[in-house]
């Protein structure tokens, strides 16, 4: 797989039938390695291992219904009270960050109201924090250590 702009991650993978399969920290078991979950992967190594989020407070693959349909989240990061706080949103590596996939994680935030947003292919990231009282959108220059949500 690509080198990603992310710290190096120790992940578990595993031939399955001629197929690879990466170990998922969060959901406990092996799913298929595709250049997405590379990303997802790497991503969330880095969120628990370099800017100190709890494990235990991020799940990958959260499902959502957006206008009668079934959505899902790649990573939502929850406070204690487990309500959601942040939503990221990857790409694979070599699928550009658009104003399209904003707009997807945009609509997922429509159902969950967070207040951080991200999107990354792992090599580009891109984090805005949502202040709802002014109605406001504000691009970060990094993704914030847990300390400072």
């Amino acid at each position: 797989m690509l080198s990603l702009n992310l710290p190096s991650a120790s992940l578990k993978i595993a031939d399955v039938s001629g197929k690879k399969q990466v170990f998922d920290i969060l959901r406990k078991k092996y799913v298929a390695l595709t250049p997405e979950e590379w990303v997802r992967q790497h991503f969330v190594h880095y969120l628990i291992r370099h800017l100190g989020y709890p494990s235990g407070l991020l799940a990958n693959e959260v499902g959502i219904t957006l206008n009668g349909c079934s959505r899902r989240c790649d990573t939502v990061l929850y406070d204690t009270s487990l309500s959601p706080r942040m939503i990221v949103e990857y790409k694979a590596s070599d699928v550009p960050i658009t104003r399209k996939v904003f707009s997807q994680i945009l609509r997922y935030n429509i159902v969950l109201r967070v207040d951080y947003l991200i999107v990354s292919n792992g090599l580009n990231h891109y984090c805005c924090k949502v202040d709802y009282t002014t109605g406001t959108t504000t691009f970060l220059t990094s993704v914030p250590h847990y300390s400072e949500l």
